[in-house]
């Protein structure tokens, strides 16, 4: 049955947004015309909003796959994928990622038949391959950070999609920033297209500088190349000078850089997570989500970080190696200030290192600041219940304030899945709260209720 094109309104109601932004209206005048654009805006500023929401309004609901969304991570994929759930229209959606089985989800596909796809380009193209995919479905194609797509590796993947899509009656590209390859890459797009399906770009990069951002630049000079001890006295020296708890990144440039300075922030009683692409993906997984629900006060992570992942309250970028090119720079830099909000970018700069001269900053000297690991303002409780045993988020919320005794603003993020939950309370109450609950049955059910470790 056809689903009915949807009104903007109650999507943004569910999501609980009053108002679009220039970027996203822009976006979504254009697109919701036919139009197939590029749209280049900075990191934070909207992008998955931009293109799912005229997306949405033209969906039909009668083909599977109408929309195919091709996205350089897992983690992007999903989250751009739970952004369209939260909207909460009739229409079905899937993630296609590496790491699993393709027979997996070959039987999901013919189980879900979804609407909307969400996919990495190596795994679309295998699906497209054994024929659990048909092109010809498609009614959007959207190549999300379709540069980081070319940086990743994905090169000859990406020319197969192009294509493979190439009659797709309308296309979306967008990125944060305006690299040659990608600008070429789109050039070579616009060639095996159709000749009447003309491509509109859209750019709110030069309208949207760092300074607009309202980033605040700080030069943090490190006495030894090694910069480990200058990291732990500038964690320090954030959380003294703030008014509420800090989350900061701090940008490595390799895997075992990560590993070493998150060890290092650990044993010195940082809360601290590692992220980078060596680790297995429920580790990324639990790294990334106890930063997000704010029991972790620091995630140390390589450029993987830089863009793509929705977290919206980091106070501070620490660029502990500093980033080797402008666009490196603007991403990570990027993950902080999101939308309107103010943010602190602090460059640790090594006695051999160079410092750009035209970045305008101030300098600061942390090394007098004592070292004192801040706690995080959050604790993460693992619930071993889910939406198979019935178990909703309005059931958590009653469990935990009757039985366990919190009130309402000790509960911050419920995240519920098919099996399990988790829940991130305030710190300070915590502890009792395990104790309370300890043997106690939800919604008439036993179950396990634990601290959600690190993995």
């Amino acid at each position: 049955m056809a689903i009915a094109m949807t009104p903007i309104q109650p999507l943004l109601d569910a999501l609980g947004i009053t108002a679009l932004n220039a970027m996203q209206r822009a976006a979504y005048a254009t697109a919701s015309a036919g139009t197939s654009l590029a749209l280049l805006s900075p990191t934070g500023s909207g992008k998955t909003l931009a293109y799912l929401l005229p997306a949405i309004s033209r969906m039909t609901g009668t083909q599977m796959a109408e929309l195919v969304v091709v996205q350089p991570s897992r983690e992007l994929a999903v989250q751009s994928e739970e952004v369209l759930r939260r909207c909460k229209t009739p229409l079905r959606s899937q993630c296609l990622y590496g790491g699993r089985p393709t027979m997996e989800e070959h039987r999901r596909l013919r189980e879900v038949c979804p609407h909307a796809v969400f996919a990495t380009p190596g795994r679309l193209l295998d699906h497209l391959d054994k024929g659990n995919l048909r092109a010809e479905t498609c009614r959007l194609l959207v190549v999300d950070e379709y540069d980081k797509c070319l940086e990743l590796g994905f090169r000859d993947e990406m020319a197969r999609i192009a294509t493979a899509y190439a009659a797709v009656p309308q296309v979306m590209l967008t990125s944060a920033t305006n690299a040659q390859d990608a600008t070429a890459w789109l050039q070579g797009f616009r060639a095996v297209r159709r000749a009447d399906a003309p491509l509109t770009t859209l750019d709110f990069l030069t309208a949207n500088t760092p300074a607009e951002q309202q980033v605040r630049a700080h030069r943090v000079p490190s006495p030894e190349k090694d910069k480990l001890s200058t990291l732990t006295h500038l964690l320090s020296h954030i959380d003294a000078h703030a008014q509420h708890n800090v989350q900061s990144i701090v940008f490595v440039s390799h895997r075992t850089a990560a590993e070493r300075v998150g060890a290092y922030l650990q044993t010195h009683k940082f809360a601290a997570s590692v992220y980078h692409g060596g680790m297995a993906q429920e580790q990324r997984e639990r790294a990334l989500y106890l930063f997000r629900a704010g029991a972790r006060s620091v995630l140390v992570s390589t450029d993987l970080a830089s863009r793509g992942l929705d977290i919206p309250a980091v106070g501070a970028v620490i660029h502990y190696h500093l980033p080797l090119d402008e666009a490196a720079r603007i991403h990570r830099s990027g993950r902080t200030a999101r939308w309107d909000q103010t943010g602190d970018v602090y460059y640790i700069v090594g006695p051999e290192e160079d410092w750009p001269e035209d970045l305008t900053h101030d300098t600061i000297d942390p090394a007098q600041t004592p070292v004192r690991p801040s706690r995080p303002a959050m604790a993460v409780i693992y619930i071993g219940r889910g939406k198979r045993d019935k178990i909703s988020r309005g059931d958590i919320v009653g469990f935990l304030c009757k039985t366990g005794g919190l009130r309402g603003d000790d509960i911050g993020r419920i995240d519920l899945w098919e099996h399990h939950a988790c829940v991130a309370v305030r710190h300070d109450a915590c502890r009792a709260l395990l104790l309370r609950v300890a043997g106690e049955k939800i919604k008439g059910q036993k179950t396990l209720i634990e601290p959600l470790r690190h993995g």
